[in-house]
């Protein structure tokens, strides 16, 4: 009986090839899109589970009250001596605790070989709380504190098939390590996927005089602490125990600002990273919820294409129901045999759908920067495949199976199936349904692309047009800096060199130890810190809006400092110039010279952070050297010729250059991502609602035929009867597209709340939205109509 059922739907399909091609293509683009999505969740949601102590594993942070602005913020950069407190009062509640400095580009050269890559100094234990696999070495490797361990791909990269163990490596130049072993790279999907070695904490500190100076300083929030706990003790009652940690040592006296450490878990570190009140909060779970559910989405307006085409041409099944039933036919035979055909078609639509992955699935991983791979040798894989195809089937399928069956077997044979102008009804439901869904994925794209453009417009207080950056260690450049800004200038290519201890694009100090007249004792206001050389602000274009830039004709400009607009704000001097900071001890003294406009540094969303500069005469805090090229010279010609001069004055730097332009340009990539990937759904859901419309648009004119030519012979024009088969699928777009708008709005209201800097939604986009759907619409009905009103009625007639 199943062979017959699966016979008979074979020769349905067949039968109805156009009407099988929607229903199988516009399935298989469904659940293409189902996979791909599925696929994208899973990596999201096994971010970080390749660490066997994943539940474990949490980073330290700490939430600080800031009482001027009634606000709660939060960081994950803690002091020094907030490790060795955990160490000596809380140890019973952890396995380790390990300090560690940022994941941050380095050079690490071996001779005449040199290569960029990311890597973090972190104490020893790291190999057993990563649970990394080692190829060369033991859990040991990095007891030395002159020791390296080095990813397998980077060993490679640097050794060729030479035994690397034992080779001695200089990170930076300057500092001198021996490769103690060699462990399997990380995947894409972790925090430390990225990172390329791992070097001593002990290593770090020794080899830094202001991170030594740092050991008991509880204000220098730069460091990293990484922890993990025993598997008995819950973060809730860990978090209870360590809030206070901050006031436990007698130094910490300032009661009235309030920091609160807690543990944020690895588990929350990718989908939970953004942070309301210095918690973690929503992040990318929000994407997942949201992908997710639209996958959801398109995979259902491809089942309505089968339910609406399916109950569509009922009166063609009509008669071999009511044969059926009369030759002694159950419903539930009846039932199963409908769903058999959905399964079949749905089996057809999988095979083409995993064909369409295997293509697209490079393109899909440059889109969303993911690592994917279709697991066709994971059992589960295919257990999960098979009940995709069953879920599928049966939400394409219910619905016809019991529409289709309940045909009384009198009536059908009779000829009596009309059902009267209601029938359509439940048809016109789902294709408002689809129509919705299409137009707020289309709403949501334009407005993320808004989002996207607004901050992209937004003004950042300084050029970025030939501006290049170089990290650098400091100690390799030391007495070489005018050296090398004169020789740059000398070659007609460069129009200025500037020193800072970070990239215009990114803000890496921030401080709080500050007092100033005025200032009220209560409150603890936190401040970004850079260190710039004299022709930093020429370099950037940087406006003085009051007072001067620093200058080599004052040499009182050691101990000033140049501030931005909201600091001035905050600080509320009625005239800033003259006045003085101080640090929190009184030891250091800085003058204001200039206010100078704000520059964005940080987020392209976010407010401008309150900024201070200091002179750094003696290049002590360089990371950074900032070269601008002349807008006459093109990059190509300059960059070999700057990399030339930077051989020369310095032989063992590298010359990592990177625009700041493109730097700038990251900071949108992940809101750029998600409209990539809204704009690919929002397509999709469209292609599959019009394949739909268009197979409906072919039934309705194939169901009018002979009303079409009465009408043709009674004088109708071809205008009027293509307006008689499209206003009905014009008033259902319209209709989707008054449901789709509060919707989207909704949605995306709530989604920009997320950018304190963001764009208004306006009307404008849903009239677009709405008119592009209508008029795509259109084109698609129009095909049928007019085809339809272009027939001969001779032909449409001949049989009456």
């Amino acid at each position: 009986m199943i062979r017959n059922y699966w016979k008979i739907a074979w020769r349905n399909i067949i039968k109805n090839k156009g009407y099988s091609v929607i229903n199988i293509g516009g399935l298989a683009v469904g659940m293409a899109v189902a996979i791909l999505i599925g696929l994208w969740i899973n990596d999201e949601l096994s971010f970080d589970k390749n660490h066997k102590n994943y539940g474990e594993i949490a980073q330290l942070r700490y939430t600080n009250y800031d009482k001027s602005s009634n606000t709660i913020g939060g960081s994950d950069g803690v002091p020094i001596p907030m490790g060795d407190a955990l160490k000596n009062e809380y140890k019973q509640n952890f396995k380790h605790i390990l300090m560690a400095w940022w994941i941050s580009d380095f050079t690490l050269s071996s001779g005449d070989n040199k290569i960029t890559t990311k890597g973090e100094f972190i104490e020893p234990e790291v190999i057993d709380m990563l649970s990394l696999n080692m190829l060369s070495g033991t859990n040991k490797s990095l007891a030395d504190p002159h020791s390296i361990i080095l990813s397998q791909s980077k060993a490679i990269a640097i050794f060729g098939n030479e035994n690397p163990i034992d080779k001695s490596l200089k990170i930076d130049n300057s500092i001198e390590v021996k490769v103690t072993g060699v462990y399997e790279d990380l995947p894409i999907n972790s925090k430390f996927g990225e990172v390329q070695f791992f070097a001593p904490w002990a290593l770090w500190v020794s080899s830094n005089n202001w991170v030594q100076e740092s050991t008991d300083d509880w204000e220098n929030s730069s460091f990293n602490i990484y922890v993990q706990k025993h598997p008995n003790m819950s973060y809730a009652a860990i978090n209870a125990s360590i809030k206070d940690l901050f006031y436990k040592p007698v130094i910490r006296t300032d009661l009235n600002f309030k920091k609160e450490a807690y543990l944020y878990p690895m588990s929350q570190w990718h989908l939970y990273s953004d942070f309301k009140d210095g918690r973690p909060d929503d992040g990318r779970i929000t994407f997942v919820w949201l992908f997710g559910i639209v996958g959801i989405f398109v995979l259902v307006l491809a089942c309505i294409n089968f339910m609406n085409l399916s109950t569509a041409r009922s009166e063609k099944r009509g008669k071999e129901v009511g044969i059926r039933k009369a030759i002694g036919s159950a419903k539930s035979a009846l039932i199963f045999q409908f769903l058999s055909e959905s399964i079949l078609v749905v089996v057809i639509a999988f095979i083409l759908a995993v064909s369409l992955c295997v293509l697209s699935i490079s393109w899909f991983n440059n889109l969303a920067y993911k690592d994917l791979a279709i697991p066709f040798y994971n059992p589960i894989f295919w257990l999960l495949a098979l009940a995709f195809i069953v879920f599928t089937g049966l939400l394409a399928g219910i619905y016809p199976a019991f529409y289709l069956s309940s045909f009384q077997t009198i009536k059908v044979l009779k000829g009596k199936i009309h059902l009267g102008k209601f029938a359509s009804i439940p048809r016109k439901l789902l294709v408002v349904v689809q129509f919705t869904v299409s137009v707020a994925l289309i709403i949501g794209t334009i407005i993320v692309y808004q989002q996207i453009q607004y901050a992209s417009d937004r003004p950042i207080g300084y050029s970025r047009e030939g501006l290049i950056t170089v990290p650098i260690n400091g100690s390799n450049f030391q007495g070489k800096y005018d050296l090398l800004k004169s020789e740059l200038l000398n070659t007609g290519l460069v129009n200025d060199m500037a020193v800072s201890s970070s990239s215009l694009t990114q803000l890496n100090n921030h401080q709080s130890q500050f007092n100033w007249q005025g200032k009220d004792p209560d409150v603890q206001a936190s401040f970004a810190c850079t260190y710039v050389s004299h022709d930093f602000g020429k370099m950037a274009t940087w406006q003085v809006i009051n007072g001067r830039d620093f200058s080599r004709s004052f040499a009182s400009d050691s101990s000033g400092i140049i501030i931005n607009e909201t600091a001035a704000k905050y600080l509320n001097f009625e005239n800033p110039i003259g006045e003085f900071i101080k640090s929190k001890d009184g030891s250091k003294s800085w003058q204001i010279i200039g206010v100078i406009n704000d520059l964005v540094m940080n987020s392209p969303y976010e407010p401008v952070k309150r900024g201070f500069f200091f002179l750094d005469v003696k290049y002590s805090d360089a990371n950074r050297i900032n070269i601008k090229i002349k807008p006459t010279i093109s990059a190509n010609k300059a960059l070999p010729q700057i990399e030339s001069v930077f051989k020369k004055v310095v032989p063992s730097a590298s010359f990592d250059y990177r625009f700041v332009d493109d730097e700038y340009a990251q900071k949108f990539n992940q809101e750029q991502r998600v409209g990539k990937l809204s704009t690919f759904f929002a397509i999709l859901a469209i292609f599959i609602s019009l394949l739909g419309l268009f197979g409906l648009a072919s039934f309705v004119a194939e169901q009018r035929t002979k009303e079409i030519g009465i009408r043709k012979v009674l004088g109708a024009s071809v205008s009027n009867l293509w307006q008689l088969l499209s206003k009905e699928f014009v008033l259902l777009v319209i209709i989707s597209s008054i449901i789709a708008s509060p919707i989207a709005w909704y949605f995306m209201h709530n989604w920009l709340q997320n950018y304190t800097y963001h764009t208004e939604i306006s009307l404008w986009v849903f009239f677009v939205a709405g008119t592009g759907a209508l008029v795509i619409t259109l084109l698609t009905v129009s095909f049928q109509g007019i085809k339809a009103a272009l027939m001969n009625p001779v032909k449409s007639l001949k049989s009456e």
